[in-house]
């Protein structure tokens, strides 16, 4: 057994860029141990990931402000405080904040994650729910 005291003890928040669309920080939980890792992520208005798919799939619980979430083939589905999602293992798929509003969430990604090309402007823009 493990307790983690709201972070991973001598991390930083870190910006990402790699696989995200605009200006995302995520603070370390519980860096990768067995092929699980803890995230709390907030996302600036309009940033969101890239597509992606993760191995045994992911939970998103919404802390704070308002987002969307949406698979591939789907349309965007609004996420609000509270709101928990579950993303089956290999569903392809994107999150991130709206246009006009900060989103923070806690992501559990169960297993290796597989980046793909970003959302574009069209993509993210859809039809919103």
């Amino acid at each position: 057994m493990r307790i983690i005291r709201g972070r991973a003890e001598g991390t930083a928040t870190a910006a990402r860029t790699d696989t995200f669309v605009g200006e995302v920080w995520a603070d370390p939980v519980l860096p990768t141990t067995d092929d699980t890792t803890i995230n709390v992520v907030t996302f600036t208005p309009g940033a969101r990931t890239n597509w992606h798919e993760h191995g045994r799939g992911q939970i998103l619980q919404v802390l704070a402000g308002r987002g969307w979430v949406c698979a591939a083939g789907g349309r965007p589905q609004t996420l609000l405080p509270g709101d928990t999602v579950w993303v089956p293992p290999g569903e392809r798929h994107w999150h991130g904040a709206t246009a006009s509003t900060l989103m923070t969430h806690t992501a559990v990604s169960l297993g290796p994650t597989s980046w793909y090309d970003e959302v574009s402007d069209d993509e993210y823009n859809g039809e919103q729910e």
